[in-house]
């Protein structure tokens, strides 16, 4: 229950961050943010707030913000259509009556015969049975469509997405992965906050029982200061030392923490993952404490993340990883099982992993993705001109089913290695 709970506030931290970037980014804009979702399916809970309708879905696999303009408009009025009006104090319509026109008896009931919704915002039309004596009427920029009893907001033109600059629209789009990489600094930086940042040098904190390390006699303090004769001052070159001598003898100069030097011999056990063997001697890297110190390893962090899943993402491209190396939503929860059981500062970590994938993720230009709609935008801005909305439809719709049949894959293959 623990990682049931623990996997949905993560999910839902994640998915509610990055459509955030693009709510607020759409009201910046000035375009018409029509809904706010977590998740997919039948609503659970809705509400609405400043024109914006909130909603919880049944299905936790995503999310998204439905800005006016992004696809067809509902509701088209027609010529021959018999529509109620119903008006605000400035003579404005403010309602109208698609259907069920008995149930408003204030509303005034025409026939249309021409509107424009986008531009003029007018409705011209006959009473019912009057058709010698056109009347026209001006309609407030906020009004409502109401059918079955319930009301959607027009959107002018100046409230849709493709009304705005190449500019905002971009902005608007790579919000949505700009949150998520914001989200990552700041969960490292909470984390520098808890544990302290990692030291540079190659100091030990502990020495794991039952590893090499503990055999050869390392102790909390130990500073790696020579491997092999060669000279050592950060972690990373003491651990890259490690990892490529598996199971061969290497003597290191030690400095204590009580200022002494001596030499310790030691043979790195060898560890395999996916086909890549390496060596291992069992030793947690040093910590310390200060805010600027912090304030680093929250950006720091963040790009070596980005780094590390960029390289594992051209692996993909390139064949150097197979599709098998994906996971989808049950290999995401196995492994947040797992960082759950670790402790609090390793499902931390994970989320900040998960979120910096999720912001990468939705860069790559594929039709459906956020970088594949800034890809649209981008050819808009190079042609001066924008692509047919109805051809990149097409596209999204042919990326999207593609992307579900990826999901459908890789989350058969995360069964198979959890049950198989």
């Amino acid at each position: 229950m623990t990682t049931v709970i623990a996997f949905i506030l993560m999910f839902g931290l994640l998915v509610f961050i990055h459509e955030f970037g693009h709510l607020i980014f759409a009201k910046r804009a000035g375009m018409l943010a029509r809904e706010f979702a977590i998740g997919f399916g039948p609503k659970i809970f809705a509400f609405t707030k400043n024109e914006t309708v909130y909603t919880i879905r049944l299905l936790p696999i995503g999310g998204y913000v439905r800005v006016a303009g992004d696809d067809p408009e509902i509701i088209e009025l027609k010529p021959g259509h018999h529509i109620g009006l119903e008006f605000n104090d400035e003579g404005k319509v403010n309602k109208i009556i698609v259907n069920n026109k008995s149930k408003h008896p204030n509303a005034r009931v025409i026939e249309v015969e021409h509107a424009d919704l986008d531009h003029q915002l007018l409705i011209e039309g006959y009473e019912i049975d009057e058709e010698d004596h056109k009347l026209q009427f001006k309609v407030d920029e906020k009004a409502f469509f109401v059918m079955d009893e319930q009301e959607t907001q027009i959107a002018p033109y100046d409230r849709q997405f493709a009304s705005k600059s190449v500019g905002k629209r971009a902005m608007q789009l790579f919000a949505g992965p700009m949150m998520n990489f914001i989200l990552a600094i700041v969960i490292f930086f909470i984390l520098g906050l808890i544990q302290g940042v990692p030291t540079e040098q190659a100091i030990i904190d502990e020495a794991q029982s039952g590893t090499p390390a503990a055999e050869a006699g390392f102790q909390h303090g130990d500073e790696i200061v020579q491997i092999d004769g060669k000279s050592i001052s950060t972690w990373e070159e003491f651990t890259k030392i490690v990892q490529d001598n598996p199971g061969q003898e290497l003597n290191m100069t030690v400095k204590r923490a009580n200022g002494e030097t001596e030499e310790i011999t030691v043979i790195p056990a060898k560890q395999e993952s996916q086909g890549i063997t390496f060596g291992q001697l069992g030793v947690t890297q040093m910590f310390e404490k200060s805010f600027t110190g912090t304030l680093k390893y929250g950006f720091v962090q963040t790009y070596d993340m980005t780094k590390l899943i960029l390289t594992n993402l051209g692996m993909l491209i390139t064949g150097q990883l197979s599709i098998e190396a994906l996971s989808g939503p049950v290999g995401i929860y196995d492994v947040t099982d797992q960082a759950v059981q670790t402790g609090f500062n390793s499902f931390l970590m994970w989320t900040a992993m998960l979120s910096v994938n999720l912001g990468i993720v939705n860069l790559v230009p594929l039709p459906a993705l956020d970088g594949g709609r800034l890809l649209f935008v981008g050819i808009e801005a190079v042609r001066g001109k924008p692509i047919d909305p109805q051809k990149e439809g097409i596209v999204h719709f042919i990326g999207l089913a593609l992307l579900m049949l990826l999901m459908i894959v890789v989350t058969w293959n995360d069964i198979q290695r959890l049950f198989l």
